[in-house]
């Protein structure tokens, strides 16, 4: 046995643990040749370790939480949204309202609400500080908590931060874990999103809130198989009030409370007209249970997440946060796929961008979409279920004005519990959008952003060829 073999394992780990310290605390963002060779190098190790069968289960638990840890002590280098953070949760301490308060007009009247709110503004961009915060509420528990450890430091408000984005992803591993074995899945299954670099270095790394969004919405599903639904309707709620994206989810829980076995032989030997109405019937309309059941549902987690609201009700708390939240669909553009070809169309026809107009047709066209899975796909099963999830999401994305990096968060975990990889390999893929910010001013290359979802699609069409065949066979 040579070396190498002997020894492959440790040399993963050690080369991987100086590729993320080089990552957290010798790059910025605009060097663009130095961010693709630490992220490609970090996962071709990724892929290595976890293909191996030489690591138990619980030294890759160890290994994920080393990797994470690294960068503790690390500011973010790939995101700025977290000078927001810090200022939202001062403001709260302070016994502001964050929702009704713009950081730009303290700093044009000169005024320092909180300790470093220049340093804050600077670091935050005017353009974030010139919008009303559209952080949910049980996100900005997570400033508040930040800010009451550490009120006067932002290098000491980040760790605070980070170590909650650590706890989130232990989280999930715990209740992941249980989800696949009760899935019948591989466990080991669950490392393709706690050891993925890409979910190491926008979550930990950069301070995204997805990890805790998902912490909730996984241990949701857990507790949804467990047929405890009143109570992982209460986690969704939470999900909802970490980021908005799990309001996409609801429709699609449908099935899961109206479950209707077609009692085919029953149609077939009926004989008159009216009997094969009746029967039709009694298999496809739901009782009224089901629905009862289904509606209790909704309404847990709406009223639940307005009440996490609640404390920062006023009469402008929904004009502003609207406001905001609608900057995404008709005002920001980065690293779109199907959007930036409408685009072109618009280009062509009406010689202007038209993103006024397709940001209010694209989110219709994901409702549309999520009806259909809804009513016209079997979401009955676990799987079912989260395959549905997914792809619900993922029609979103692609249609959609903005897509940063950390969005994909979401689309990986979910893929984790079925049979579609397509989100690993554009998580590997996506780090091609940070090319825009190698330019100054900020620019996108589209060849770049062609490139990504060339590779997404073409997986994403043969997984579903292959997944398509598979199912005819059996």
């Amino acid at each position: 046995m040579s070396f190498f073999s002997k020894f492959k394992n440790v040399l993963l780990i050690l080369i991987s643990t100086l590729l993320y310290f080089a990552f957290a605390y010798f790059l910025e963002r605009t060097e663009f040749s130095k961010l693709l060779f630490l992220w490609f190098s970090l996962f071709g190790c990724f892929y290595l370790l976890l293909k191996t069968n030489q690591i138990s289960f619980q030294n890759l638990v160890g290994i994920s939480i080393l990797f994470r840890l690294i960068f503790l002590f690390s500011i973010p280098n790939l995101s700025q949204d977290f000078y927001r953070f810090i200022w939202d949760g001062r403001m709260i301490l302070q016994g502001f309202n964050p929702y009704v308060s713009l950081p730009e007009t303290f700093i044009q009247q000169g005024l320092s609400p909180i300790f470093e709110a220049s340093e804050l503004y600077i670091g935050m961009g005017e353009l974030n500080g010139s919008h009303y915060t559209n952080y949910p509420p049980l996100n900005q528990l997570c400033f508040l908590i930040a800010a009451l450890f550490s009120s006067k430091s932002i290098f000491g408000s980040v760790i605070v931060l980070r170590l909650i984005i650590i706890f989130a992803d232990i989280g999930i591993l715990y209740f992941g874990k249980k989800l696949l074995q009760n899935l019948n899945h591989p466990v080991k299954n669950i490392f393709w999103y706690i050891l993925n670099p890409f979910i190491i270095i926008e979550l930990t790394g950069n301070l995204h809130f997805e990890s805790v969004m998902l912490f909730f919405l996984i241990w949701a599903l857990y507790n949804l198989q467990q047929q405890r639904w009143k109570f992982a309707a209460i986690l969704i709620a939470c999900s909802v009030s970490i980021k908005l994206i799990p309001l996409l989810f609801l429709p699609l829980f449908y099935q899961w409370f109206v479950k209707k076995t077609i009692n085919t032989a029953q149609i077939e030997v009926s004989i008159s007209f009216k009997e094969k109405t009746l029967a039709f019937l009694k298999n496809h309309v739901p009782s009224f249970t089901s629905l009862s059941k289904l509606a209790a549902f909704y309404l847990i987690i709406l009223s639940t997440t307005l009440l996490f609201f609640l404390p920062f009700y006023s009469s402008e708390l929904l004009s502003n946060y609207t406001r905001s939240v609608g900057l995404w669909f008709k005002t920001f553009e980065y690293n779109a796929s199907f959007y930036y070809l409408f685009r072109e169309i618009g280009y062509l026809f009406r010689g202007y961008n038209e993103i006024a107009i397709i940001g209010k047709i694209t989110p219709i066209l994901t409702i549309l979409f999520l009806l259909i899975i809804t009513f016209f796909r079997k979401n009955k099963s676990e799987i079912q279920l989260i395959t549905a999830l997914l792809f619900g999401l993922c029609f979103y994305y692609f249609t959609a004005t903005t897509v940063h990096p950390w969005y994909l968060a979401t689309p990986i975990i979910l893929s984790v519990f079925t049979k579609y990889k397509f989100p690993i390999i554009w998580s590997f893929v996506i780090i091609l959008s940070y090319q825009a910010y190698s330019n100054n001013p900020w620019e996108e290359n589209l060849w770049f952003v062609a490139i990504e979802y060339i590779t997404v699609f073409s997986l994403l069409i043969y997984e579903i060829k292959r997944v398509t065949v598979k199912n005819l066979i059996n």
